[in-house]
């Protein structure tokens, strides 16, 4: 086969090097904002003159027809022709005629897929947005179903000091919170059009900018062509972001994985989001946190590749910028199919209120409420902490827990204990004491739940 463009060439390109070139076999799925910034483009030469109004109107005709073919799913991509761009040109040019080959006037297919990857990018965090609100959504419903719920809140793995249920479960819906507030601040930057770049040093055609822009909806135009072209700044945010979501659902499914455990049997995942074994029939396996957990490695790969990528490109546009577009589709296709799929998982969970309860009578859960008591009453903090891990020292040679001693064995290791330690070592007192803004009493974290509610 010829080469596609110009006549600088006289031999034939290798069949390997197609093959290596190609792209139309992944940034097809570009086509539907290909056509709607060349609909832009084309409208904007005819206004400007640059191309009559009748091949104007002509050229987006064409493109929109092809569009609903595309749409329709019965337009074939030829790989010989690269990519989406030329398929898509090839295509109008055989509709229309000679006035198809006038729409790539003023610009270049470096500028093009700038523009095509920006719109693409802000669909996609769009979406993205409404999955992270299905989420928080999924988590607030699920933490207002439990907000009596007790738990042992954990440091290190180990038991530390009994939280509400719903506390821990916000503790997640603010992380995507953050995730929403990051992408929402990425989606500005890739709001800026960068159509009219050309292939690196912009055109000499007397072109409208900002008329595009408005069309498609940018809230302006780049400021430097060579900068506009070799950009891939968002793609690489775009991935560090989706990376960061993905953590965040990797922590949440690496504690639901835990807690369906025998050992821990706070809650049981519905059949739907659970599997079993080939050989072993007792088993039910928290397949799916499992995956969410495991595909969090592919979308950090993705966030790599791009890094790589980019690290050694001088300016302006070079092949490798080909190489872009795999790692953020799949970013984004994991990302979003992992948020839809942990926002349904949620509310299969059956939650074993009294395990959960019962585990906080485990691992001195009271000790800092009983230092706390001793500082209240002028201990020196620190001095309070050594009496209490003393405590905890005769309860585990004596095989008891805190609550079980009496006022007479408290007053063995400080004289300032009294009847009112047992009272303030009880579960509803010790969650009722952390009685700050954030902090896990009842009033604070049902108060939590209605911010987060009137949030979505």
């Amino acid at each position: 086969m010829a080469k596609l463009w110009g006549g600088r060439f006289e031999g034939k390109t290798d069949r390997l090097v197609e093959q290596l070139g190609e792209s139309v076999s992944f940034d097809a799925r570009l086509a539907p904002w290909d056509i709607r910034g060349s609909i832009a483009h084309a409208r904007m030469l005819g206004t400007c003159g640059i191309i009559t109004k009748s091949d104007s109107a002509k050229i987006i005709s064409g493109l929109n027809a092809i569009g609903k073919t595309i749409t329709a799913g019965k337009f074939t991509f030829d790989p010989a022709m690269e990519d989406v761009h030329s398929n898509i040109e090839a295509a109008l040019v055989k509709r229309i005629g000679a006035a198809g080959k006038r729409l790539h006037t003023g610009r270049s297919r470096n500028d093009q897929i700038a523009l095509d990857l920006r719109l693409w990018m802000r669909d996609q965090i769009d979406a993205i947005d409404e999955r992270l609100r299905d989420l928080q959504r999924a988590i607030v419903t699920f933490a207002d179903k439990h907000v009596d719920v007790i738990l042992p809140g954990c440091t290190h793995l180990q038991h530390a000091q009994p939280v509400l249920f719903a506390h821990h479960l916000l503790a997640y819906f603010d992380m995507f919170a953050r995730d929403r507030q990051r992408f929402a601040e990425l989606r500005k930057r890739v709001n800026v059009c960068p159509l009219g770049s050309a292939a690196m040093a912009g055109t000499p055609y007397p072109i409208d900018r900002k008329m595009v822009a408005a069309e498609l909806d940018f809230n302006g135009v780049t400021t430097n062509s060579m900068d506009a072209v070799s950009d891939r700044d968002n793609a690489i945010e775009f991935c560090s972001h989706a990376s960061t979501t993905m953590m965040h659902l990797s922590r949440m499914c690496e504690e639901l994985v835990l807690w369906s455990t025998q050992e821990y049997a706070y809650i049981e995942i519905g059949d739907a989001f659970t599997t079993g074994s080939s050989i072993m029939p007792q088993k039910k396996n928290p397949d799916v946190a499992e995956l969410v957990r495991g595909k969090t490695g592919r979308v950090y790969g993705d966030l790599n590749a791009l890094l790589v990528l980019m690290k050694g490109l001088p300016l302006t546009y070079n092949r490798d910028l080909q190489e872009d577009k795999e790692p953020v589709f799949d970013a984004s296709d994991t990302l979003q199919l992992c948020l839809v799929v942990t926002a349904k998982m949620i509310p299969s969970i059956r939650v074993n209120r009294a395990r959960m309860k019962e585990a906080c009578r485990d691992g001195f859960l009271e000790a800092t409420d009983l230092a706390d008591f001793l500082a209240e009453r002028g201990v020196p903090f620190r001095e309070a902490h050594g009496i209490v891990g003393k405590l905890v020292l005769y309860c585990t040679k004596h095989k008891k827990r805190l609550p079980e001693l009496s006022v007479e064995e408290l007053r063995t290791f400080s004289k300032v204990f009294d009847a009112n330690a047992l009272t303030a070592i009880e579960l509803d007192a010790m969650l009722r004491r952390r009685d700050q803004p954030g902090g896990t009493a009842p009033r604070r974290v049902k108060a939590a739940l209605k911010r987060a509610k009137k949030s979505l």
